[in-house]
């Protein structure tokens, strides 16, 4: 019988669906928790969703305040982007929505572009486009991970000033001066405004509302410690100017910031058209930088939650819910927003079991918006003031402050420069410099190799020498590299190497690699011109104790075969037979049977 090739068996439509629908139920963590969903997981989720909704109206409507923009825009972002977000998110309890930092920042980024052809409310919208097809992007090529390499420094030295800056920024609000050039920058305006209250122009019934907005705050804390103080206190302050008729005296309210009205999700489609992509290169760098302090402060939520409930969070989906939401959000003419701490840790300690809890919160939000938007339009603005300012104060982390400073030189560097950085520079710039910062310091203290003198004992072992008086008279010279040995470190390394090659009685240098890392292209060169230096004055350079990867980066790039195998020997089982054997080649170079031997080590100072 005929031996007939095998055939290919023909490729199923359910062999082609199977990976795509459990790709698509990947990127939609909620399904998992609700194919298994139970009354007393419902009941906890709606008892949280309850709470952290309570929690978020009064901050969106605090938020719009900071950003300058009307007061539904933000809460919308608390609606649709939080629904989105909800939907994607692979932790159980993080809370999408607008932040402080976000609005500052936006709020920074709409004054710098004041007088362009775009309005304010446009440049928001595309400013969120961009910002979410960044985290997408990035969630979907995986790069979750990339964020490990900002340092903690610059996220404490960056949410300190935001704090800082945000209790600044409410000042004048909670003294009742208005009249004020906000485009003249945070400083220009606090002085303004310190101008204005020496010369009497604020409204003292502002100053009082404030006040007594703080003191109604604490009273409800103490009585109440699980009652959501500030919902309450804005309530009844709400309830005082509706029906004391206090605006009269000239307290200004929610509605004479813009009006709340009742509304319903409206898409709008894209927020720009081909004749407006000019104003695309500006907002780049500031949406790169919320792009990636939004993505250091969801997977920071989200796994100091995760390490709290013992859940497993995936970091690539955290960014693509994050810009999913953000992209929902332009289209449907909301403010971009972030995870949220605040609301996030109200989720968790509020019982969150799933999901569930955040995608019913922006539900409730949008039940109380259409039934309750005409009480909210009279919070008094003094009282939203006084409540960011309070969440400002809660926001500095003096803990994490106090390990920023304290930890290492580099690290108390990178937290002041990011800090007054964030508070006297633009705020996306700030997140440039310090992780530009933090990356220089690492880079110079990793690109400091080592080198450490030793010699033979009597045992044949290496062994450190204490004093100069333990060098045996030598014309060879082995040099223990220990370190980084990257581009950064190839200047160093190289000066080092060569202010021993003038010693001229030393005809042998041996470079013992065993403990030195990460060559590179740079790192090669300054091999070559160490070896091309030694031979025009008649002398030798061996290595010794090669690990594969730095035996590999010389063979591909040639450096192996221009140095000459002869003189070449990678490590083995004992870490010194190699170092040996480089000696014994050394012997017959200088045809001397009883060379004198000198390990060199030069050990660096503390």
């Amino acid at each position: 019988m005929d031996n007939q090739p095998e055939q290919p068996q023909p490729t199923t439509s359910g062999q082609i669906a199977a990976p795509v629908r459990r790709w698509f139920l990947d990127r939609l963590p909620i399904w998992r928790e609700v194919r298994g969903y139970r009354q007393e997981t419902w009941r906890a989720d709606i008892a949280a969703a309850l709470t952290v909704s309570l929690v978020s109206i009064p901050q969106a409507i605090g938020f719009a305040l900071i950003a300058g923009l009307p007061p539904l825009m933000v809460v919308m972002s608390v609606v649709v982007g939080g629904f989105v977000a909800a939907l994607l998110t692979s932790s159980h309890h993080l809370v999408f929505g607008p932040t402080n930092s976000l609005s500052i920042i936006l709020a920074g980024t709409i004054y710098s572009f004041s007088g362009h052809a775009l309005s304010p409310l446009q440049l928001t919208l595309v400013l969120g486009l961009l910002i979410g097809v960044i985290q997408l992007g990035a969630g979907l090529a995986q790069m979750g991970q990339l964020t490990q390499f900002v340092s903690r420094s610059v996220v404490i030295g960056y949410g300190t000033a935001i704090s800082l800056l945000l209790v600044l920024s409410q000042l004048p609000n909670l003294a009742g001066v208005h009249e004020v050039e906000r485009v003249r920058g945070l400083f220009g305006s606090l002085l303004e405004a310190a101008h204005s209250v020496i010369q009497g122009q604020f409204s003292v019934y502002s100053a009082i509302m404030g006040t007594v907005t703080l003191l109604l705050f604490y009273v409800i804390e103490r009585m109440f410690p699980r009652a959501p103080a500030e919902f309450i206190g804005l309530v009844l302050l709400s309830l005082v100017m509706q029906f004391g008729h206090l605006s009269d005296l000239g307290i200004r309210t929610i509605q004479d910031e813009g009006a709340l009205a009742a509304a319903l999700p409206s898409f709008a489609g894209m927020p720009i058209g081909a004749t407006d992509l000019r104003v695309v290169p500006g907002l780049l760098s500031a949406a790169l930088a919320i792009a990636i302090l939004g993505m250091l402060e969801s997977l920071s939520i989200s796994k100091t939650l995760a390490t709290r409930s013992g859940q497993r969070i995936d970091p690539n989906q955290e960014l693509i819910s994050m810009g999913a939401a953000n992209i929902a959000n332009s289209l449907f003419r909301a403010m971009p927003g972030s995870a949220s701490f605040a609301r996030s840790g109200a989720n968790y300690q509020s019982g969150a079991r799933t999901q569930v809890s955040a995608l019913l919160s922006s539900l409730i939000v949008l039940v109380a918006l259409l039934f309750c938007a005409p009480l909210i339009n009279f919070i008094p603005v003094p009282s939203l003031a006084a409540h960011l300012i309070r969440i400002g104060l809660k926001m500095i982390n003096r803990g994490q402050i106090h390990i920023a400073r304290r930890a290492t030189r580099s690290d108390a560097v990178v937290f002041w420069v990011t800090l007054c950085a964030a508070l006297f520079l633009k705020l996306d710039a700030a997140i440039y410099v310090g992780v530009g910062v933090s990356l220089a310091l690492f880079l110079k203290k990793a690109a400091t190799p080592t080198l450490v003198e030793y010699t033979f004992n009597e045992s044949g072992n290496l062994a450190a020498i204490e004093t100069k008086e333990q060098r045996p008279h030598a014309q060879i010279s082995i040099i223990h590299v220990e370190g980084e040995l990257f581009f950064g470190a190839a200047d160093i390394f190289q000066q080092q190497v060569r202010s021993l090659a003038d010693d001229e009685d030393i005809k042998v240098f041996i470079l013992r690699l065993k403990n030195a890392r990460h060559l590179d292209a740079t790192t090669v060169l300054a091999l070559l011109e160490l070896h091309d230096y030694l031979l025009r004055h008649g002398r030798h350079l061996l290595i010794s104790g090669l690990s594969p990867d730095v035996e590999r980066v010389l063979h591909s790039s040639g450096a192996f075969e221009r140095i000459g195998a002869d003189n070449i020997f990678p490590a083995e089982a004992n870490p010194t037979v190699s170092t040996k054997h480089a000696l014994e080649h050394a012997q017959q170079l200088l045809h001397n049977a009883d060379p004198g031997i000198r390990i060199f080590y030069d050990r660096p100072t503390a």
